[in-house]
């Protein structure tokens, strides 16, 4: 199951240095819910590896806005504590978004 970001753990989860990877999504995006499942299918299995969640631009606003979250699906990378140049926007497919998950760990 995909970790859930919120405004007040996700500077936390961030600052610990391993592999992140946020999905910003809302409800009413269909994408968005389209991809839903690979997200929780990704976090089980780099569970250990990499921190895989979901941050709800509906119910949180402060970290999109910082981000400059325009479009949804959005899918950020962070590393070593620090957003990587490694950006995702629209529906992405299982297969790509693992190329860019294994291309986060091997920074």
């Amino acid at each position: 199951m995909a970790f859930t970001f919120t405004d007040e753990n996700v500077e936390e989860i961030i600052a610990t240095g391993q592999p992140v990877v946020i999905d910003f999504w809302a409800t009413w995006c269909g994408p968005c819910i389209a991809m839903a499942p690979t997200i929780d299918e990704l976090a089980a299995e780099y569970e250990g590896k990499a921190v895989i969640g979901k941050y709800n631009v509906e119910e949180e606003s402060d970290f999109a806005g910082k981000n400059r979250i325009m479009a949804l699906p959005t899918i950020l990378f962070y590393k070593n504590g620090e957003k990587t140049t490694i950006r995702l926007a629209g529906s992405q497919t299982k297969e790509n978004l693992k190329a860019k998950i294994e291309e986060l760990i091997a920074l």
